[in-house]
């Protein structure tokens, strides 16, 4: 019996992965790899075979169950397994039903975390999630659900936090503009769509909430983050007196 180890690969760009996270790469027997994983980081994994299992919305992708059950095959017959995630495996990644598989069959596993799509957004648009008297809490959502599952209470979750970072939400933009409009979330509060986070065809489409449907009539093909909130407004007048009075009182 060999090991499992649940990879997230970070947003996209291949030096994003964790150096332990190229480290396993290149000691794996067999990689399992999605679909929005960067070629140059699947081919780390010099000595391995690969096998796609990816999933993408509106496409044809690999049933979860399907995936549980080659994990453990693969556990028990290879020293070194990796299951390599876009992001990060622990959020929005489905990440728990592949462990409790293992955990099952008894087959050791270890999470590798991954740089997830929110904080590479973050950095792109060089825009802190938090801001002191703007933004204290952060939420990370999706209205995105599985077949045979209830939508939960994602945009009340949404709504109370200073700012929402939504996975997942490009194929629903109309829905979701409409629940958080209904859920008092102001016309005016700025988002931004980021499409391709972390790699050179990044896009940034800013608007409002209000504006938020026709942000989207620039097809979208490549995975996309949707941030709503304060911090992605323009820098307030404020902010850059005292900015500026700083880089003066460094000059002098």
């Amino acid at each position: 019996m060999g090991k499992v180890y649940l990879i997230g690969a970070g947003p996209g760009a291949p030096d994003l992965l964790t150096l332990r996270a190229a480290k396993l790469l290149a000691e794996a027997d067999v990689v399992f790899y999605d679909a929005l994983v960067h070629p140059d980081t699947i081919a780390l994994a010099t000595k391995a075979k690969k096998i796609a299992v990816g999933k993408r919305a509106g496409q044809l992708s690999t049933d979860q169950r399907f995936i549980n059950r080659i994990l453990v095959e693969a556990g028990l017959r290879h020293a070194c397994v990796v299951r390599i995630k876009g992001g990060d495996p622990m959020l929005f990644g489905r990440a728990q039903e592949e462990i409790d598989a293992l955990d099952a069959a008894g087959v050791p596993l270890e999470v590798v975390p991954g740089i997830t799509a929110a904080l590479a957004t973050a950095a792109s648009l060089k825009t802190s999630l938090t801001k002191r008297g703007v933004s204290r809490s952060v939420t990370f959502a999706t209205p995105r659900v599985g077949h045979g599952e209830t939508p939960g209470e994602w945009a009340d979750a949404a709504a109370n936090g200073d700012t929402a970072i939504l996975y997942m939400a490009m194929g629903e933009v109309e829905a979701v503009h409409a629940a958080l409009m209904n859920r008092g979330i102001a016309p005016s509060t700025p988002v931004v769509i980021v499409e391709n986070a972390s790699l050179p065809n990044e896009r940034q489409i800013r608007g409002t909430l209000e504006t938020l449907p026709t942000l989207v009539a620039e097809r979208i093909t490549g995975p996309a983050i949707l941030c709503i909130g304060q911090v992605f407004g323009p820098i307030d007048a404020r902010s850059s007196t005292t900015a500026e009075a700083i880089v003066s009182t460094i000059n002098n």
